[in-house]
């Protein structure tokens, strides 16, 4: 069914928007236009965390969510909860808020609201605590307070909403379309139809357009509801991923399945929780980005997408999709289904690093994935995979021809190291030169030998801190 006005459940109440209200505002700037200040603008960029809602789901699960970079549109049939719907049973401060007053874990308070929200969702889903908090800076207290308040959380046991449905919508607004279809066959007519609209899965990346850069996009095709796009299934072979799932579900497949460790560990860094919420693996490859944390893996690993149309889908290496600078393979009315990871051989020697200035919550200065197979103590198989230092993620051929039929020792490693220069071309920018950039990918390839030869040498400095 077709409807004219956006719905969604805040803080256990539905809401209906007036008709031609702009589905592309961000919840940020609808929760403070409407009297919600609580939750808080600081960068508008999903990098600070003082924007944090949480969307709960019917199956109890919590995720956090940068408000600033989430449209109206995307919050369509779902439920969102901001700091004003915590409440204790008598009415009072929620026993997070109150912890945090208690703890001295609030000082100015800008921030707090959005650690409340976070730490609401960290009292259901667990997980590390540090890695809970990476998308929520504080200026004042410094996070000992907070962490002590983390110590203490228990879940509340709040319901789970009751939503509704997905089903096909149409939103509307002055020289405005947001469309919401709920299957594959109408995402690819819409698609046909306007092969010029935005494809929208998590917007952590289309986002920053509108929320920094007040873009009001024409179109919108908003991939949420469509299930094949959600589909994430492990086989003896293959992890096969929908284009729109989210990065928290494939870290946490990872996490399960043997040989994904590395790329685990590499998600684990991708933005924050509230980025991983909602950004997708086939948004980082729409967007084919020069960095792209999550591609240069893919690139080791031999990963393929598959894009459909109304004609038929195909399937093409992700070598080759990825053409040039926010360039990529998709022809007029294509979408993005799916992609294929190969499970790594048990055998090969597979790793993924990320140079950053922080170690959360930061894009990559350079990003590396590499894998190397042996026979017989020769390197008989090398993917090695840059993102970072040129204009898209790629592979290293010459770095890779250097090694092959040799010994992975320190002459191998070296020459690999300086024919590596010949496959890369960075940039200087503020997160460094590219001489630093070009001594970084040598570095990750020589600390791709110490772990092989050194395995209880820790290879990253969170290992001795």
């Amino acid at each position: 069914m077709i409807g004219t006005s956006l719905s969604f459940i805040l803080n256990g109440r539905p809401v209906v928007l007036p008709a031609g209200t702009s589905p592309t505002t961000s919840v940020l700037d609808w929760l403070r236009a409407s009297g919600m200040t609580g939750t808080k603008e600081g960068c508008a960029e999903g990098d600070c965390g003082a924007c944090t809602i949480v969307l709960e789901d019917a199956d109890g699960a919590r995720t956090p969510i940068n408000a600033c970079l989430a449209m109206l549109g995307q919050m369509q049939g779902r439920a969102i909860r901001t700091v004003e719907g915590l409440r204790a049973p008598d009415g009072g401060a929620h026993p997070i808020q109150r912890a945090m007053a208690e703890s001295d874990g609030t000082q100015c308070g800008f921030c707090t609201p959005g650690i409340v929200m976070t730490a609401w969702a960290h009292a259901r889903e667990g997980g590390e605590v540090h890695g809970a908090l990476a998308g929520n800076l504080c200026r004042c207290t410094g996070y000992r307070p907070i962490l002590d308040v983390f110590a203490t959380l228990a879940d509340d046991g709040a319901p789970s909403p009751a939503l509704p449905e997905p089903a096909p919508a149409r939103f509307d607004a002055p020289g405005q379309v947001f469309h919401l279809p709920a299957t594959l066959p109408e995402l690819l007519a819409l698609r046909a139809a306007h092969p010029e609209a935005w494809l929208l899965a998590g917007g952590t990346d289309l986002g920053l357009r509108v929320s920094d850069h007040r873009e009001q996009p024409p179109a919108i095709i908003c991939l949420l509801n469509v299930p094949e796009l959600h589909r994430l299934e492990a086989t003896p072979d293959a992890i096969e991923a929908g284009a729109a799932v989210p990065y928290a579900r494939l870290l946490a497949m990872f996490r399960r399945e043997a040989g994904f460790g590395p790329y685990a560990a590499l998600l684990a860094r991708l933005g924050s929780r509230q980025i991983r919420g909602l950004g997708t693996l086939g948004g980082n490859l729409g967007t084919a980005s020069p960095i792209g944390d999550a591609l240069p893996p893919l690139l080791a690993l031999g990963a393929s997408v598959t894009l459909a149309s109304e004609a038929g889908t195909r399937t093409l290496p992700v070598a080759d999709f990825l053409l040039g600078y926010r360039r990529n393979a998709l022809a007029p009315g294509e979408i993005i289904l799916s992609v294929t990871l190969p499970r790594p051989d048990p055998a090969a020697l597979f790793a993924c690093e990320k140079i950053s200035k922080r170690h959360d919550q930061d894009i990559a200065t350079v990003g590396a994935a590499m894998m190397l197979r042996l026979d017989a103590g020769l390197v008989v198989e090398a993917r090695l995979a840059f993102g970072g230092v040129g204009p898209i993620a790629a592979r290293a051929p010459q770095a890779e021809a250097a090694f092959l039929g040799r010994p992975f020792d320190d002459a191998a490693v070296n020459d690999a190291a300086e024919a590596l220069m010949q496959d890369i071309a960075p940039l200087s920018d503020w997160r460094g030169t590219a001489d630093y950039r070009r001594l970084v990918a040598q570095g990750v390839l020589r600390r791709l030998h110490l772990r092989a030869t050194q395995p209880d040498l820790p290879a990253d400095i969170m290992e001795v801190v």
